[in-house]
């Protein structure tokens, strides 16, 4: 159960946009995207670290094409309890950070979700939050099975883990609304590696869905986005997944591919305006100023 479940993970159609700033041709709203890798826009090649201009995530395509500003907040390997708090389970966002001093979006020094809440607070006229997050819970727990079964989270079990997920993504929404911010909150949630069987991915978006309808989020599915592309098949073959990495290595790496990421983002777009019914999702946004 367990080697399918991690074999089906994710990390954790659109013409491409140029890679511009969002803010370029953003005007009256503003958008905080929070979550891991997928949102940030990872890649695997080093080279490309050191500069974070180089990743462009689902946030910036759809700040695009709600012609808003983005503020991507998110960090490569941010577990739920490491957002909460820098003693919490990581997954290597903190060795990102702090370890390697590699750059993110923008500049922080304590946890996630404590700039959330100061960004929120300081800017009340946000209208629209994204959160990607629970992947690299599961994969420091297969890390710390790994190497032993008395390691890490490795006793809590599978079941375990995605309670404590759950519970932490509670947490970290409950601090979201407490801050006084009413607008939309997307939860997006993770495609499929390979579209045979699905369980793996349904079994880690289950937390995620919970929580978000718990605190009215509406929910942008990445297991329903990549789907038609995939066609039933492999998400590498049908290129929404980046190559492995050293160049030459099998198969592919468990980040989106520019197709894939702009999937992720049309799937974010089409649930707000979805939202609104009769609205478009720029309309969604307007209406949301109260």
């Amino acid at each position: 159960m367990r080697v399918r479940i991690f074999g089906l993970l994710s990390a954790l159609a659109f013409m491409l946009v140029a890679a511009v700033p969002a803010s370029a041709a953003s005007e009256g709203h503003s958008y905080l995207a929070l979550g891991d890798s997928v949102p940030f826009g990872f890649n695997p090649d080093p080279a490309l670290w050191s500069h974070a201009g180089n990743f462009i995530g689902y946030p910036e395509i759809v700040a695009r094409r709600l012609n808003i500003e983005d503020v991507n907040a998110t960090c490569p390997g941010e577990a739920t309890g490491g957002f909460i708090s820098l003693t919490g389970t990581d997954n290597s966002c903190r060795g990102y950070r702090f370890a390697l001093h590699e750059p993110l979006h923008v500049t922080y020094a304590g946890t996630q979700l404590a700039f959330a809440i100061g960004y929120l607070t300081k800017h009340p006229r946000t209208r629209l939050v994204t959160l990607t997050l629970g992947a690299n819970d599961f994969f420091r727990f297969q890390k710390d099975c790994a190497a032993g079964a008395n390691v890490g989270t490795c006793p809590l079990g599978l079941g375990g883990v995605a309670a404590t997920m759950q519970a932490n993504l509670n947490t970290i929404l409950d601090a979201i609304r407490a801050t006084g911010y009413s607008g939309l909150i997307v939860a997006v949630t993770y495609y499929a590696l390979d579209y045979r069987d699905v369980s793996g991915s349904v079994f880690l978006n289950a937390p995620m869905i919970a929580a978000a309808t718990a605190h009215g989020a509406l929910i942008a599915s990445g297991l329903t986005a990549w789907a038609p592309t995939a066609a039933g098949g492999s998400s590498c073959a049908a290129g929404l997944l980046l190559p492995a990495f050293p160049p030459g290595s099998v198969g592919c790496d468990v980040h989106p591919t520019p197709l894939g990421r702009d999937l992720l983002a049309a799937a974010v777009v089409d649930t707000i305006a979805a939202s609104c019914q009769s609205h478009s999702a720029i309309g969604c946004l307007d209406r949301s100023r109260g």
